[in-house]
């Protein structure tokens, strides 16, 4: 066994890891956050999406001992930390119809906070190539690249 000392969510977290232990399982089973999905556990899907230093990365295939030191952030990590609830990314996916079964939206969300950092005014061909590895059924994706867009417009950038 392993313990990790990172932070998750803006808070310092202490957590004992097997050796392979894939990230997405520390989150969801030893620490209950149950936002992030899993949906093929082979890296294909991105339901599992969350960052670490910053970075999208597929939880089901990180190592959790890897996050020693690191900063982790996940779906629950974006809500307004001032008690205003969601962040206007979360709620421009929910203004412009960018959920529906909501299985993926973790995800989508989370490799969109990811591209809106390193692109605060991405055109619809950015966001395309920062979903690839995303995968939706119900949408079609024309609602989630729009409310990538509207938050794009509305807070440039879609987190703050």
């Amino acid at each position: 066994m392993n313990r990790v000392t990172f932070t998750l969510n803006g808070r310092s977290t202490v957590a004992v890891v097997d050796p392979h232990k894939r990230l997405i399982d520390l989150l969801r089973d030893t620490l209950g956050e149950t936002g992030t999905k899993e949906g093929c556990g082979e890296g294909e899907c991105g339901a599992c999406t969350v960052l670490v230093d910053g970075r999208a990365v597929n939880s089901c295939l990180y190592p959790a001992p890897e996050v020693e030191g690191r900063e982790v952030l996940t779906i629950e990590g974006l809500a307004d930390s001032r008690g205003k609830g969601l962040s206007p990314l979360q709620q421009a996916f929910l203004d412009n119809g960018g959920t529906q079964c909501g299985f993926c939206t973790p995800g989508m969300v989370m490799a969109a906070v990811d591209l809106l950092r390193r692109n605060e005014h991405p055109t619809r061909a950015d966001i395309q190539t920062a979903l690839t590895g995303n995968l939706c059924r119900c949408t079609g994706y024309v609602q989630i690249f729009e409310s990538i867009e509207a938050a794009a417009s509305a807070t440039n950038g879609g987190e703050s």
